[in-house]
């Protein structure tokens, strides 16, 4: 685990420090009309900073050495990794809301035991809602597949 925790505290201080070099380009005081657009990144990224710095010293004055993960462990994780690359890979070509629907029931029945009658209504009713939120409310259009363009979508 300590490894993994100095890797990705290391990337979010690389990160953080990409967002201050924006933040201070954009304007980090405060202007007439309240405060410049890089007033809010530059404390958020600050703050990011500093706290990945705290674990990353935390981390290396560790004297015990553990592995990140073990192989007990990892079937678990597989569990969720492998049906939440398919539904990702899957979306460019069914679009956002068929691979979520197919994601959802398959992870509900496969990891959850749940019932069909409960699949099937949170796998199509999320979907549906998400559609509604996204694209009716928002005006945001998501990816779509052959089924939304058959819609009329």
């Amino acid at each position: 685990m300590r490894a993994a925790d100095i890797v990705t505290a290391t990337i979010l201080i690389l990160f953080g420090g990409l967002v201050l070099a924006d933040a201070l380009r954009l304007g980090v005081g405060w202007g007439t009309d309240g405060p410049k657009s890089g007033f809010f990144p530059f404390w958020l990224a600050l703050i990011m900073v500093l706290t990945c710095g705290i674990i990353v010293t935390q981390e290396t004055r560790k004297a015990t050495r553990h592995s990140f993960i073990t192989r007990g462990k990892l079937g678990p994780v597989l569990k969720v990794l492998w049906p939440a690359t398919a539904a990702v890979v899957l979306m460019q070509w069914i679009g956002l809301y068929v691979s979520s629907a197919l994601y959802i029931g398959f992870y509900m029945r496969w990891v959850g035991r749940h019932t069909w009658a409960t699949v099937g209504l949170l796998a199509l009713g999320i979907p549906v809602i998400i559609f509604l939120v996204f694209e009716k409310w928002f005006f945001v259009p998501m990816p779509k597949g052959p089924l939304e363009a058959w819609l009329g979508y």
